[in-house]
C-alpha cells in the first residue's frame, strides 16, 4: 500500500522507568527535591514551588477530589490558563485514578457546555471567576457535573463554587490520618488506563474527544527525549503554549521526568519579556512565535544605517554556512571559524540576548515551520528542532534531533513509531503512541484507525531518501482548481510570510479557476512604507484601498513566487484591515489559521475576487 515507509530505531526500555504518569510524577518529586520545581510570576515577582510543595499540593487536592466523589475512571474538567494549579489539578486527577478533560480558557460558554456534557465530567476545576461563570452557566444543562472548584487565591467566585484553598484543607485533614493514601492509590493506576480526553479544536462540526492512555503519553515522553540533548535539573523551560494542547502538556511531562524547572509565562503577550526575566535553556513553541521574532529582527535591521545592514547580511551568510556544516556534520575551515567568531560577537550574540541569552534548543510543532526561519535561527546559533504530531498520536510522530536534523523536514520517526506514505500521499502512522480512539465515537475511530492499526493523519507528505519526513499540507487544505490542478497553499503562504509586509495570508481557490489570496498586512511595516512614499491615510481601511498599496502586494507576491507553476500562481488579492484573532474564532489555540472560518467570514470578499475574472 505504501509508497514509502520508515520506523524509528532504538528506544530500548530502561530499567526502572515510569510506566504511568503517576509514576513519572512521584519519581520527579522524590528524585530531584528541588527548591524550584515550578515557577510563576505574581505581584511583579517570580515565585517558586519546591518539589515538596508540589507533591503536597497534588496529594491534598487528590485526596479531596476523592472525598468529593471523584472515583476511578470518572472525568474531571480542567478550565484554566497555564499556572502551577494546572499541574496540581492534572496530577491530582491522575493519582486519583480519574481522567482529566482539559478545556481551553478561550472557549465560549456553549463550547464549554458541549465538552462538559459529552465527557460527563463530574467535577470542574476553573482558574478565575470569569471561567467559573462559564461553567456555572452550563451546570444546569450538564447533569453529571456535581461540583465546581475555583483556583484563584482570594478571588470572589460565584455562589456554589468551592475554593481550591478550602478543598486542599479538606484533603490535608484527611491525609493527617493516612499520609500515604494518595501514593497507594496512584500505584494502582495501570498503563492501559485512560489518562485524558482531549477535545480537538476542529474547525467544522463538534469537537471529538481524543482518548489517550498513560501508556500512550509515557511512551511519547521517553521516545522524544533525544530531541532535548542531555536534559538535567539545571535546565529551565518556559511554558506558554496552552497546557490544554497535548504538545505543551507532553513537553511538561518530559521536563518533569528530567527534573527541569518549569516557569509559566504570564501570557502570550508577555513571552518576550518573560524570556528575558527567566532566561530559559529550553522552550517549545509554534511557528508563529519564531516567525515574529524573525520579522522583528528583519524590521530592526531595515531601519539601521547602510553599513550595519551590510554587516548583518555578511554575518547571516557566514552564520548560514557555519550552520550548514553543523547540519551536515562536517568541520568548518579555520577561516570560517574566525569569521563566525566575529559575526557571533558583533551580530548573533545580540539576537540571542533577545530570547534570554541561554537558549540551548527551541522545539517547534503544531504547524509547518518555514525552512528559511529555521535556517535564520540556526545561523544565529539558536537551534530550532522541528517535530510533527497530532493530539491523536500523543502527540509526537517524528522530530529532528541535534545529531540528526534537516531543516525543511520534521525529522525521522521517533523510536518505536512506524510511518508510511499511502498512494495518495497521506501520512499514516502506527505504534504505541496512537490513541485508544475517539470518546464514544466508534465510527469516527474506525474511520481514523484502519484494521491494521494505521492512524490516518490527514496530512500529505513524503519521506526523503534518508528517512526524514517532509510535510506538504493538510489533505483537506489542498486546493483543487476547477481545472483539476492541486495546489498546496501552506508552502506558498510560509514563503510569503518571510516578507516583513505580510502578517497572515490565506490562499483560496477550491473549485475556482485560479488561486487568490486574503492578505493581512503587517501594518507596522506597511504604514512606515506609506509614510516614506508620502501617501496620506487616515485609517487602515483607507490605506489598504490605495492602489499603490495593492500594487505593492501584487509585486511582492510576483517577486517571491517566480518559480511556481502557472496554475499555482496567485492571480488576485484582497487586503484585510484586521488581524485574525483567537477571540474571533479565526485562530486555533496554537495560532494556526482556521481556514474554513476565515473563508466563511470573508465569503463576500472572496466572491468579489472571482466576479467576472478569468484564469
Amino acid at each position: 500500500m505504501a509508497a514509502a515507509a520508515a520506523r524509528g530505531g532504538g528506544g530500548e526500555e530502561a530499567v526502572n522507568e515510569p510506566a504511568t504518569l503517576c509514576d513519572l510524577f512521584y519519581r520527579s518529586v522524590d528524585t530531584y527535591r528541588k527548591p524550584e520545581h515550578l515557577k510563576y510570576k505574581q505581584g511583579g515577582a517570580w515565585r517558586s514551588v519546591s518539589s515538596e510543595e508540589f507533591r503536597r499540593a497534588v496529594e491534598e487536592l487528590s485526596q479531596a477530589l476523592r472525598a468529593l466523589g471523584l472515583e476511578r475512571g470518572d472525568r474531571m474538567a480542567l478550565l484554566s490558563e497555564n499556572r502551577p494549579e494546572w499541574a496540581y489539578a492534572d496530577m491530582a486527577t491522575l493519582t486519583a485514578g480519574a481522567i482529566d478533560v482539559p478545556i481551553y480558557p478561550t472557549l465560549t460558554s456553549p463550547q464549554v457546555l458541549y465538552i462538559l456534557k459529552d465527557s460527563e465530567a463530574k467535577i470542574a476545576l476553573v482558574s478565575t471567576p470569569a471561567q467559573a461563570a462559564k461553567v456555572m452557566e452550563a451546570k444546569s444543562q450538564a447533569p453529571s457535573l456535581r461540583q465546581v472548584i475555583g483556583m484563584e487565591h482570594g478571588a470572589s467566585f460565584p455562589p456554589g463554587v468551592l475554593t481550591l484553598d478550602e478543598v486542599r484543607a479538606k484533603g490535608r485533614a484527611e491525609l493527617a490520618a493516612r499520609p500515604t493514601a494518595v501514593r497507594e492509590r496512584a500505584a494502582e493506576v495501570k498503563p492501559e488506563d485512560l489518562a485524558t480526553i482531549i477535545y480537538t479544536s476542529g474547525t467544522t462540526g463538534d469537537p471529538k474527544g481524543v482518548m489517550l492512555t498513560h501508556a500512550n503519553i509515557v511512551f511519547d515522553v521517553k521516545a522524544s527525549t533525544a530531541a532535548f540533548d542531555g536534559l538535567d535539573q539545571s535546565d529551565v523551560a518556559l511554558s506558554f503554549l496552552p497546557l490544554c494542547h497535548i504538545f505543551e502538556r507532553m513537553a511538561e511531562y518530559l521536563m518533569l521526568h528530567h527534573g527541569v524547572t518549569i516557569a509559566y509565562a504570564e501570557g502570550v503577550d508577555q513571552v518576550v519579556s518573560n524570556l528575558a526575566e527567566v532566561r530559559p535553556t529550553l522552550m517549545c513553541s509554534v511557528p508563529r512565535f519564531y516567525e515574529k521574532v524573525h520579522l522583528r529582527v528583519r524590521e530592526k535591521v531595515a531601519r539601521d544605517p547602510a553599513y550595519r545592514q551590510r554587516l548583518f547580511g555578511w554575518a547571516l551568510k557566514v552564520g548560514g554556512e557555519y550552520f550548514r556544516h553543523r547540519v551536515e556534520k562536517t568541520p568548518p575551515s579555520p577561516a570560517l571559524r574566525i569569521k563566525h567568531a566575529v559575526a557571533d560577537r558583533l551580530v548573533f550574540k545580540k539576537i540571542r540576548a533577545r530570547v534570554g541569552g541561554r537558549i540551548r534548543v527551541f522545539v517547534s510543532g503544531g504547524a509547518p515551520l518555514a525552512r528559511e526561519v529555521a535556517e535564520f535561527f540556526g545561523a544565529a546559533g539558536l537551534l530550532i528542532l522541528e517535530g510533527y504530531g497530532l493530539s491523536e498520536t500523543s502527540p509526537v510522530i517524528a522530530v529532528n534531533i541535534p545529531d540528526a536534523m534537516r531543516p525543511g523536514t520534521v525529522g525521522r520517526p521517533i523510536p518505536g513509531v512506524e510511518v508510511k506514505i499511502a498512494p495518495d500521499g497521506e501520512i499514516l502512522t502506527r505504534g504505541p503512541h496512537v490513541m485508544k480512539g475517539y470518546f464514544r465515537k466508534p465510527e469516527a475511530t474506525a474511520a481514523a484507525i484502519d484494521a491494521e492499526g494505521w492512524f490516518h493523519t490527514g496530512d500529505i507528505g513524503h519521506l526523503d531518501p534518508d528517512g526524514f519526513l517532509v510535510i506538504t499540507d493538510r489533505k483537506k487544505d489542498l486546493i483543487v482548481t476547477s481545472g483539476g490542478k492541486k495546489v498546496a497553499p501552506q508552502p506558498i503562504e510560509n514563503r510569503l510570510k518571510m516578507s516583513p509586509f505580510f502578517s497572515e495570508i490565506v490562499i483560496v481557490g477550491n473549485r475556482r479557476n485560479f488561486p487568490a489570496a486574503l492578505v493581512v498586512p503587517n501594518f507596522e511595516a506597511l504604514e512606515g512604507w506609506a509614510r516614506q512614499k508620502g501617501l496620506p491615510f487616515a485609517s487602515r481601511e483607507e490605506l489598504i484601498e490605495r492602489p499603490e498599496v495593492v500594487a505593492l502586494y501584487e509585486q511582492l507576491i510576483q517577486e517571491m513566487t517566480p518559480d511556481l507553476a502557472q496554475f499555482e500562481k496567485i492571480k488576485k488579492i484582497a487586503l484585510l484591515a484586521r488581524e485574525f484573532t483567537l477571540e474571533a474564532g479565526e485562530l486555533t489555540p496554537t495560532l494556526k489559521v482556521k481556514r474554513s472560518v476565515v473563508e466563511a467570514k470573508y465569503k463576500d470578499v472572496i466572491d468579489r475576487l472571482y466576479g467576472g475574472a478569468a484564469a
